[in-house]
């Protein structure tokens, strides 16, 4: 028998509402958005009712859509549908490390809200953006980048899908290289030029709130992002080092599957991991867990697994 895999997504999918009809519906749900207000007073509203851009402000989106993504989990927790392991994209990475057990909900929550400060922090100090490059490889794609200042290939998603980040005047040019490549450059919705060394400075700053955090072993196999390998030895070194390190999300997910993991779902908002990973092997199962909100379909279509 296959395993479950719960997959946290990463900024890009946050979106006005997140959230409100499942806390409405389902108290497991309300009362984890409770305990994120409790810390940090407004998160529930910012979900449920704040503006588009509101929530694309890095310190804003990563404490809304961890609430979200860990109140979700309830839910699927309450109805009895638990993961097997477990691994996140960027922010989901700490969420997943919540849900793991290696830290309480409000130690999650209150680093995730640190996490958001220190990446804005560097990300007005360094001004960036990032693009998702498709239809060339990985290789092509870096081969592209190291001809432009300060472009880095920063997030490994799937064949023929490669994140950069990039400092702004040198993105219209690497746009344009890509295009004469045969690929395409897709902006993404986020401001600053993450898993880069745009962000060594929130990622040593991160260090330092890390250093007071005490961690316990995962319930159940955490990946990590920097390794794209189960979590071993220095937590805080890995939290802190994921923040300017490339997302080895190709190679986790491959990892995941050769591990036994058949059926992903993908805990967020939106259906982002869910393509990544149809693209990565289109012989596992993926769902959006995010359509619980919409439908209990998902619940009957998981525990078919």
């Amino acid at each position: 028998m296959g395993k479950i895999a719960f997959v946290f997504s990463g900024q890009g999918d946050q979106h006005t509402g997140m959230g409100r009809s499942l806390a409405e519906r389902y108290p497991a749900a309300a009362q984890v958005f409770s305990a994120c207000d409790r810390l940090r007073a407004g998160t529930s509203a910012q979900c449920f009712a704040g503006s588009e851009e509101e929530l694309k402000e890095t310190k804003n989106t990563q404490p809304c859509l961890f609430a979200y993504e860990l109140a979700l989990a309830a839910v699927l927790e309450e109805k009895g549908i638990r993961a097997d392991l477990t691994a996140g994209f960027s922010l989901g990475e700490v969420a997943a490390l919540t849900y793991a057990g290696t830290v309480s909900l409000d130690t999650g929550f209150s680093l995730v809200c640190r996490r958001g400060e220190l990446m804005q922090a560097a990300a007005e100090e360094f001004p960036a953006s990032m693009a998702a490059v498709v239809k060339l490889p990985a290789e092509e794609v870096s081969r592209i980048a190291a001809e432009f200042d300060r472009v880095y290939p920063v997030n490994f998603n799937s064949p023929g899908q490669v994140s950069v980040a990039g400092v702004e005047s040198s993105m219209p040019d690497f746009c344009n290289a890509v295009k004469q490549a045969g690929g395409r450059a897709i902006p993404l919705k986020v401001k600053g030029g993450f898993h880069s060394p745009f962000m060594s400075g929130a990622s040593e700053r991160f260090r330092e709130t890390l250093g007071a955090t005490v961690f316990t072993a995962p319930r159940i196999p955490l990946y990590s992002d920097v390794t794209a390998r189960p979590y071993e030895g220095d937590f805080a070194g890995l939290l802190a080092e994921q923040i300017c390190s490339p997302v080895l999300w190709e190679t986790l997910v491959r990892n995941m599957i050769a591990a036994g993991a058949d059926t992903f779902v993908e805990i967020g908002p939106g259906r982002t991991l869910c393509g990544l990973i149809a693209r990565i092997d289109p012989t596992v199962r993926v769902l959006a867990g995010g359509e619980l909100e919409q439908s209990e379909t998902i619940l009957d279509e998981v525990k078919l697994c």
